[in-house]
C-alpha cells in the first residue's frame, strides 16, 4: 500500500500543470538544495579542525554542544517559517476500502524525509565521523549521533502542533533572543548549562532513550490528531467562523481609494500567503544591522545605497511584485465591478508610498553610523517612491500566474514566474551601478543627489507614469482574467 501511494503522489507531482509551467523553478530548487547539502557536508568534514584551530584550548565536542540550544530553537524557528507540512490528496481515496490508519502513518512518515530533516544530518554524520577518527569513545559518539538524529525528528513532529501557532513562535522568538541576551551579559552561562546535558549523553550513551521517549509521544499525539481528522464529512463540510473586523475607518480620509486600501488591508491581515509582506517589513528595517555593524563596509558607499533601498523598500518589493495576483482568487469579480481602473492600480501606489516613508521614519535611528547613511536613505526613499513604485507596477501587467492566498510563502513560488526574477535589476542593481559610478566619477553628494532627482522627476511625472500603465492593465485586462482561471 505504501509503495502505491508513492507512484500516485509521483505521477500527480509530475502531471501536475504546476511542473510543466515552472521547470525552471523547480531545477532551481534543486540547485539551492545541493549547494546546502555541500555547504553542510564540508562544514561537518572541517569543523571539527576549525574549532581545534580557533579555539585550540577546548574541546570541540562541547563547544558544539554549548551552541546546540540555539541550534535547536532556530531548527523550530526556520521551519515555522518555512517548511511545508505533508499534504495528501486524501479525498479520494476515502470512498475506498483502504485503511485510514495506513493513511494516517503514511503522512507522517513521509514527513520524516523531508529536506529540513535530512539537511541537518549533512553536517551531524561527518562531524561524529571525524570525532572517532579523532580518538573520541565510539559509543558515545554514536549515542550523541542518535540524539541529534532523535532532536530532529522531534522537531518536525513538534513543528506540527505549533505550526499554526502564533504564541507557540513568539515563545521560540523569546527563547533564541532571551538566550543570546543572557550570555551577552554575562548573567548566566545558558547555552553552556544545555551543553552539559548533551556532554552527559556522550559520557553516558544509554540517556539518548529520553529523546526516543518524546519523539515516540509526539509521534502518537500527531496521529491521533490526524486520524480524527480524515473524514470525508470533515473534508467536505465548511467551518463558518466570525470574521474579526478591525476598524479601519482612518482609511475614509483617502476618499475614493478607501474601499481598495481597506480590501488590501483585510488581505494582508487575513491570509498566510500576505501576511509575509507584513512580517517582512521587520526583516527589512534591521536588514541594515548585518552591514554596518561591520567595519569593512564602513567605506562601501554603493552598500548604503543597497540597504537603503531594500530596507525602505521591503514592503514595495514584496507586495507590488504580486500586483495584481493577490486578487486573482476573485480578480474576474472585481473586473466586473463599475469602477475606474486608476483608482485600483492609484490604491496599491498610496499603499506602498504610505510604507516607504514610515519605513524610512523608523529608519533613522541608523544615523548613528554616520550622516551618510541617513543621506542615502533619504535619496532611496524619494527613488523608490518616484521609481521604484511605477516600475513595479508596470511589472504586474505581465503577472499571469494565480496565488493560494491560503498557503504559506516560505519556499512558495506559486505565482512567481519570470517577471519577479528580472525585475529585481531595475529595483536594486540599476540605483546600485548608478550611483557607484558616479560616486567614483564625481562624488558621494552628486551620486546622492542623483538618486533623489530621479524620483523627483518620477514624482512630477506620476500621473502621465499611472496613465500609461493604466492603459496597459485594461489592454492586458482579459488575458489576466483568463490566466487567472488557470489552476495550477
Amino acid at each position: 500500500m505504501i509503495s502505491h501511494f508513492l507512484k500516485l503522489e509521483w505521477k500527480q507531482y509530475f502531471r501536475s500543470a504546476n511542473w510543466q509551467k515552472s521547470v525552471f523553478l523547480n531545477v532551481l530548487l534543486v540547485f539551492f538544495a545541493l549547494y546546502f547539502a555541500v555547504s553542510f557536508l564540508a562544514l561537518g568534514v572541517v569543523g571539527f579542525y576549525i574549532i581545534k584551530e580557533q579555539f585550540p584550548e577546548q574541546d570541540p565536542l562541547v563547544l558544539v554542544n554549548s551552541f546546540l540550544l540555539y541550534a535547536i530553537v532556530g531548527d523550530l524557528i526556520f521551519r515555522y517559517i518555512m517548511q511545508k507540512l505533508p499534504v495528501m490528496n486524501i479525498k479520494p481515496l476515502l470512498i475506498l476500502p483502504i485503511n485510514k490508519n495506513k493513511i494516517a502513518h503514511y503522512i507522517l512518515v513521509k514527513s520524516s524525509f523531508s529536506f529540513f530533516n535530512i539537511m541537518g544530518l549533512f553536517f551531524y554524520v561527518p562531524f561524529a565521523i571525524v570525532l572517532i577518527k579523532e580518538g573520541y569513545n565510539s559509543f558515545g559518539v554514536l549515542g550523541w549521533l542518535t540524539t541529534m538524529f532523535l532532536l530532529i525528528q522531534t522537531a518536525n513532529f513538534l513543528n506540527f502542533l505549533t505550526n499554526k501557532n502564533n504564541i507557540a513562535f513568539s515563545i521560540l522568538l523569546f527563547l533564541l533572543i532571551g538566550g543570546y541576551l543572557i550570555q551577552y551579559f554575562n548573567l548566566y552561562n545558558l547555552p553552556g548549562f544545555v551543553g552539559k546535558g548533551f556532554d552527559a549523553i556522550y559520557q553516558t550513551p544509554v540517556l539518548a532513550i529520553v529523546f526516543l521517549i518524546v519523539l515516540i509521544v509526539l509521534y502518537i499525539f500527531n496521529y491521533k490528531q490526524l486520524r480524527n481528522e480524515i473524514y470525508l464529512d470533515a473534508i467536505i463540510s465548511e467551518k463558518t467562523k466570525e470574521v474579526n473586523a478591525s476598524d479601519l475607518s482612518f482609511a475614509d480620509k483617502l476618499g475614493d481609494l478607501a474601499p481598495f486600501i481597506k480590501n488590501d488591508l483585510r488581505l494582508m491581515w487575513r491570509n498566510k500567503r500576505t501576511k509575509s509582506s507584513v512580517w517582512m517589513v521587520a526583516v527589512g528595517l534591521l536588514y541594515g544591522l548585518i552591514f554596518y555593524t561591520q567595519p569593512i563596509y564602513a567605506d562601501k558607499e554603493v552598500i548604503f545605497v543597497l540597504v537603503g533601498i531594500f530596507s525602505t523598500g521591503t514592503f514595495l518589493i514584496n507586495f507590488g511584485q504580486f500586483i495584481p495576483a493577490w486578487d486573482s482568487s476573485y480578480y474576474n469579480m472585481l473586473m466586473s465591478q463599475n469602477f475606474k481602473y486608476e483608482r485600483y492600480l492609484k490604491s496599491k501606489f498610496t499603499i506602498m508610498t504610505i510604507s516607504v516613508v514610515a519605513l524610512f521614519v523608523l529608519g533613522i535611528p541608523y544615523v548613528y553610523f554616520g550622516w551618510k547613511i541617513l543621506l542615502v536613505h533619504f535619496a532611496a526613499m524619494i527613488y523608490n517612491v518616484g521609481v521604484n513604485s511605477h516600475v513595479i507596477l508596470y511589472g504586474g501587467t505581465f503577472n499571469r500566474k494565480k496565488i493560494n492566498l491560503d498557503e504559506k510563502a516560505a519556499f512558495n513560488f506559486q505565482g512567481t514566474g519570470a517577471v519577479q526574477w528580472l525585475i529585481g535589476l531595475p529595483l536594486m542593481l540599476l540605483p546600485m551601478a548608478l550611483f557607484g559610478l558616479i560616486n567614483w566619477l564625481v562624488s558621494f553628494e552628486i551620486a546622492t543627489a542623483t538618486l533623489a532627482v530621479l524620483g523627483f522627476v518620477g514624482i512630477a511625472l506620476h500621473k502621465k507614469l499611472m496613465a500609461a500603465i493604466t492603459k496597459k492593465y485594461i489592454t492586458n485586462k482579459y488575458v489576466m482574467i483568463h490566466a487567472f482561471k488557470q489552476e495550477n
